[in-house]
């Protein structure tokens, strides 16, 4: 029972949020089987509808996207091979990465009263500056006519940032009308937990997939905390789905330490 007054007042507020749901039939058959969704301010419907053909080209490269497990346990690079293999299928069809850069150009008008007359009359001052690289280093992986999309699979959570500003900095400009980044869902935890535990490797995987990793937690209150500005996007998160030899690679590993769990993979550090 709540016995602060401001406390119950709160609570019988109508909450804003910029998640909506999306539609039946708007997202292609099995492709919530293989990916995690969430549209905020209205994306999915907006790409379906404003950008059909991006959203085709877009569904059936995802569709048919599968991960080996051999892609996440390979070591060394700095890109993984989920993102090579993304690059492989999307940059023939045109899908470009992007930047942006621009000048500022501002124009200040005054009233400026001429005393050099008996009866003083006022006068318009208009003078021109420049700001230079006002907008500059916006980047984003995958670019086609007005639509934007990002991979984010294990980079730090901070990356989300850099994501969402670029977006917000393309749509501001005029760029584009959407974007989406695909990352790693909410209960992927659960299967990396499951391998970690049949290779003995939970150090490895936590710093790879841990809480303070990109995953869709650390996503969902980024968006709706405004960093994206008024960009609509659509989040989508791989599932276990989408993980081709998972079963076959099961059977060929035991599990040899029981304890992992998907709770201790994203508990997070205690700070010194």
């Amino acid at each position: 029972m709540i016995d602060d007054p401001l406390q119950t007042a709160l609570a019988a507020l109508t909450r804003i949020a910029t998640e909506d749901k999306t539609p039946p039939g708007m997202m292609p058959d099995g492709f919530e089987r293989k990916y995690e969704i969430k549209s905020f301010r209205n994306a999915a419907n907006l790409l379906r509808t404003a950008h059909p053909e991006e959203a085709r080209q877009l569904f059936e490269v995802l569709s048919a996207f599968e991960i080996q497990l051999e892609d996440i346990l390979k070591k060394g690079g700095n890109k993984s091979e989920v993102a090579k293999k993304l690059e492989a299928a999307l940059h023939p069809l045109g899908w470009n990465e992007t930047r942006i850069s621009g000048d500022l150009l501002v124009r200040r008008h005054a009233r400026a009263l001429n005393t050099q007359k008996r009866n003083p009359k006022f006068l318009k001052v208009e003078d021109v500056s420049v700001l230079e690289n006002f907008l500059d280093g916006h980047q984003i992986d995958f670019v086609k006519d007005r639509v934007a999309f990002d991979l984010e699979w294990n980079s730090k959570d901070q990356t989300f940032d850099r994501d969402l500003y670029a977006m917000r900095a393309f749509y501001e400009c005029g760029i584009i009308d959407v974007g989406i980044i695909l990352t790693r869902s909410t209960n992927l935890a659960s299967m990396f937990a499951d391998v970690a535990s049949r290779l003995d490797a939970l150090k490895t995987f936590k710093d790879k997939y841990g809480a303070s990793t990109t995953w869709m937690g650390k996503l969902d209150y980024r968006v709706n905390a405004g960093r994206a500005g008024g960009c609509p996007i659509l989040a989508l998160g791989f599932r276990e789905a989408a993980f081709a030899d998972l079963g076959a690679w099961r059977e060929a590993h035991p599990v040899i330490d029981a304890s992992v769990t998907a709770e201790a993979l994203l508990k997070e550090e205690a700070e010194d």
